[in-house]
């Protein structure tokens, strides 16, 4: 056993919290892991441990890769030690039904094969306590219609890299709207080329320039749905 695991258990619960922060902000899987069982073993929670070690932990990332302080590469290694965290708490929290922020379906569109930029928000979205269905990419206006009748969740998001697969975006959102269905949904979308013009133009409910937007739109259209 190293020094550094021994140290972990001999901070109090407010002092190993802020390690754990740390660590998430350094992208240190195998510690958030265990900041996470030794919360748990302590008596905490599971959503106690998410929100108050976890998302707090991301919220801090997703403020510096808002101000460009950090990048894609170092907030992609924080997701994925909040990932080694979420991987122990996801099965007791569906035990305890801890409450949820919401759920979301997101995929990239047909013909277009990115997914970093929608792995980060999927990523960056859990972290905020969202439940998220990630379709993956190329996917055609039946796979969306699909997972939003199996899933039936409150926020669908699109991405598109390319200008040549934006336009798929409109097709889907104006189906929905054929459907009966769009305003089941808020719709958020997203991708290097698009801006807010263009997803008022195709009938979106927001423009999200990147994953900490994204999840700040996510949560302001949850609280306006709680209000209503």
């Amino acid at each position: 056993m190293s020094e550094e695991e021994l140290d972990l258990r001999e901070l109090d619960d407010q002092e190993l919290v802020e390690q754990m922060w740390d660590d998430l902000y350094d992208g240190l899987a195998d510690e958030i892991s265990e900041g996470t069982e030794i919360l748990l073993e302590r008596g905490w929670a599971p959503y106690k441990v998410l929100t108050e070690a976890l998302v707090e932990g991301m919220r801090i990332v997703g403020v510096d890769f808002r101000d460009g302080i950090l990048f894609v590469p170092e907030v992609l290694m924080s997701a994925n030690s909040m990932k080694a965290g979420m991987a122990i708490l996801r099965p007791l929290l569906a035990e305890s039904g801890a409450p949820q922020q919401g759920k979301m379906v997101i995929g990239t569109v047909k013909g277009d094969i990115h997914d970093i930029g929608k792995n980060l928000v999927s990523m960056m979205m859990e972290g905020a306590g969202f439940e998220v269905i990630d379709i993956g990419i190329n996917q055609s206006v039946e796979e969306y219609l699909a997972a939003l009748e199996e899933h039936k969740p409150d926020i669908l998001g699109m991405s598109a890299l390319l200008t040549t697969t934006m336009p798929y975006m409109k097709v889907v959102i104006d189906t929905l709207k054929e459907q009966g269905i769009r305003d089941d949904y808020t719709v958020l979308v997203g991708g290097a080329p698009l801006n807010e013009e263009f997803a008022r133009e195709v009938g979106a409910d927001a423009y999200c320039r990147d994953a900490a937007v994204a999840v700040e739109t996510a949560k302001e259209y949850m609280a306006r749905k709680h209000n209503q």
